[in-house]
């Protein structure tokens, strides 16, 4: 071990031992702070709907995250490799840390919504720099790949703890204190990073590179707009302003199209987002990431107020979705150099997602905590051994020199896909529920009552409840059963947004088919029947 420590190949990895230790225990730092977030906020939500109101922007909480997100990860991916990644990780951490600040003194849901957009462009800047800066520690692919289990690692334990966590602190303190919890995190990473990360120049000499600052603003608007059209539509119809909408994403998007051809390094490598060899994939990414983050964002609203159940038993229950995630990935690196074809997890992982999927729909709340516990699991696993497996079979497809564009463009089209599974199951969720409360309270003949119950944040607030309960007494209404109907057709509506996820995953699964035949040897890749 000493000769291990006081001896090493640059070649292979750039610090003495001690010092590569420290400085990845900084990424492993950066990277809890980000994956922690993504966990822990999804079971804090309804309550804080609940006390912010405006249950219209509820998707936006999780979709202006990842619009900034998808923004700024290949822009500063590019600007790490001309300038080195400690300066944008030390100022990402910061802006985070202050954006999460902001997120747990909000006081409405559009300042919460905007403060979640700016940590968005800090959590995008750490993605987008903190394994490229893995890779400058360790030029060795395979000692690569043993210093990056501690960053696994670390996504794991996230997993784990982030919605339990976020349940628990939200039922004891109150929602904020999902917030703040990043900042002493922040500044553990910001002194780990600042003290033992060295600022490597991985592109220092090769000539000024041209930054897409152009794409990467109309990527904004046609995503946003994309956005606001899935909101709208189902609520206007066809109507000036979803006309309006589509034509701003049609233009926008089109010219997208032609302009990122004529970039060196463009924010979307359209000749590689159109690679017939690797579009099945690209499509399944998206696919993948609306299953995982529909399920995330909108379950923990169907335990709380669809079922009641305090935000504590939310967490734990939805535990499992994210721990499988990361026991699918584990469980696919020990099972793929066993197999034929890695294709097969492929199929597993979108059929387990699938089962999980319509299970939950079926099931009406009363069941044990271990059954939805279980289904849970199988959806996070299937979806685990999905996302591990498209980075394998990508980097088999592609040529060498692809690699960092094919494996960056994955992650960005999975958050993309998380972005349209938010908002659509979010536009489809609201118009559902207006019409499912609409019909019992017809047929009590209380449709008077209906801007009372008109949006679904009154079902986590218990205090507002009783009090909507006693008024309906008082005017000689059923309070309890008109609290329960509508309690029921938050149910309907979100069942119906799990089975849209499922749909995705079918569909996924029947995408699966159209990508090329690959198989992984210990020690050596190969593909096969492409």
């Amino acid at each position: 071990m000493s000769s291990f420590i006081d001896v090493h190949d640059p070649e292979r990895q750039r610090l003495p031992f001690r010092e590569s230790l420290l400085a990845m225990l900084g990424i492993a730092f950066v990277t809890m702070l980000v994956a922690l977030d993504q966990t822990i906020v999804g079971t804090a939500m309804p309550r804080i709907v609940a006390e912010l109101k405006g249950f219209d922007l509820y998707a936006w909480v999780a979709t202006s995250y990842m619009l900034a997100s998808v923004i700024t990860i290949p822009i500063f991916g590019r600007l790490g490799d001309l300038y080195g990644r400690k300066p944008f990780l030390l100022a990402a951490i910061v802006l985070f840390t202050l954006a999460s600040v902001l997120c747990g003194f909000a006081n409405s849901m559009l300042f919460l919504v905007i403060a979640r957009g700016v940590q968005g462009i800090g959590g995008g800047i750490l993605l987008g720099t903190v394994f490229a800066a893995v890779a400058d520690l360790f030029p060795d692919p395979k000692l690569r790949l043993r210093w990056l289990v501690l960053v696994t690692s670390t996504f794991g334990v996230a997993n784990v703890i982030g919605p339990t966590l976020g349940g628990m602190l939200t039922q004891m303190r109150g929602w904020r204190l999902v917030f703040f919890v990043n900042v002493p995190i922040g500044i553990v990473s910001l002194m780990f990073v600042l003290l033992f990360l060295p600022n490597l120049h991985h592109l220092k000499g090769r000539g000024r590179i041209q930054l897409d600052w152009l794409g990467a603003c109309v990527v904004a608007v046609t995503l946003g707009a994309l956005q606001l059209l899935i909101e709208v539509l189902p609520k206007e119809g066809l109507s000036r302003t979803t006309i309006v909408l589509a034509l701003v994403t049609l233009v926008f998007g089109s010219t997208l199209y032609f302009w990122e051809k004529r970039m060196g390094y463009p924010v979307v490598p359209v000749d590689v987002l159109f690679d017939r060899k690797l579009a099945a994939l690209f499509a399944i990414s998206v696919l993948g990431g609306f299953a995982l983050f529909s399920m995330a964002f909108y379950i923990p609203l169907l335990f709380q107020g669809g079922y009641g159940m305090s935000p504590h038993d939310s967490g734990m229950l939805i535990t499992p979705l994210l721990l499988g995630t990361t026991v699918g990935s584990m469980l696919n690196n020990r099972i793929v150099t066993r197999i034929p074809r890695a294709n097969v997890l492929m199929y597993a992982g979108f059929a387990l997602c699938v089962a999980g999927c319509l299970a939950l729909a079926s099931l009406d709340g009363h069941e044990p905590h271990a059954v939805w516990m279980a289904c849970m699991g199988a959806s996070g696993l299937g979806l685990g051994l999905v996302a591990t497996n498209l980075t394998i079979c990508s980097q088999q497809i592609v040529a060498r020199d692809q690699l960092g564009a094919v494996t960056a463009l994955l992650q960005s089209l999975r958050i993309f896909g998380g972005m349209l599974g938010t908002a659509i199951t979010g536009a489809l969720l609201g118009h559902l529920y207006a019409q499912n409360v609409h019909r019992p309270l017809d047929s009590y003949q209380a449709t008077q009552w209906l801007k009372s119950f008109a949006s679904p944040d009154l079902l986590i607030d218990r205090a507002e409840q009783s009090a909507l309960i006693e008024r309906l007494v008082a005017a000689g209404q059923s309070g309890d059963a008109m609290m329960h109907s509508a309690r029921m057709a938050l149910v309907a509506s979100i069942h119906v947004g799990l089975v849209v996820a499922a749909m995705a995953a079918f569909v996924g699964l029947c995408l699966a088919w159209f990508v090329p035949a690959v198989r992984v040897v210990y020690g050596d890749a190969k593909q096969q029947g492409a």
